[in-house]
């Protein structure tokens, strides 16, 4: 029998991911004709890649409800927040703010005359 002739392996393909985890490939060719003599040889490998990891972005909740206003007349705020379900890594997007806050106003407070005396005898 004669020996299979085979083509030098060609250069490894670029990793099947561009960052992470994959696989890459090569190949070579049979040179003489199959019915001379049996080839057993593999013609394609594989092997695993290594790139650097991929990033991670970060993750957010939703928003919560907002909260009550912080006073009981005139003006105050509110605040809502969401949690950070996800840190980034490896470049990934940071995380945009958690806690938001805005402006509310209830009803005036009410001031006059009296209102000291009023507000003493309530607190006692």
């Amino acid at each position: 029998t004669i020996p299979c002739l085979l083509s030098p392996w060609s250069e490894w393909s670029d990793c099947s991911v561009t960052c992470g985890k994959g696989m890459r490939t090569r190949q070579r060719m049979l040179k003489s004709a199959a019915e001379l003599g049996d080839c057993n040889e593999e013609l394609e490998q594989m092997e695993k890649c290594m790139l650097p990891e991929c990033p991670i972005d970060c993750e957010l909740t939703e928003w919560s409800q907002w909260s009550e206003c912080n006073t009981s007349c005139g003006k105050g705020h509110m605040i809502r927040t969401r949690m950070i379900k996800t840190e980034p890594q490896f470049g990934g997007t940071a995380c945009p703010e958690t806690v938001q806050r805005t402006k509310c106003r209830v009803r005036k407070c009410l001031r006059g005359p009296g209102m000291e005396k009023r507000r003493w005898k309530e607190a006692r």
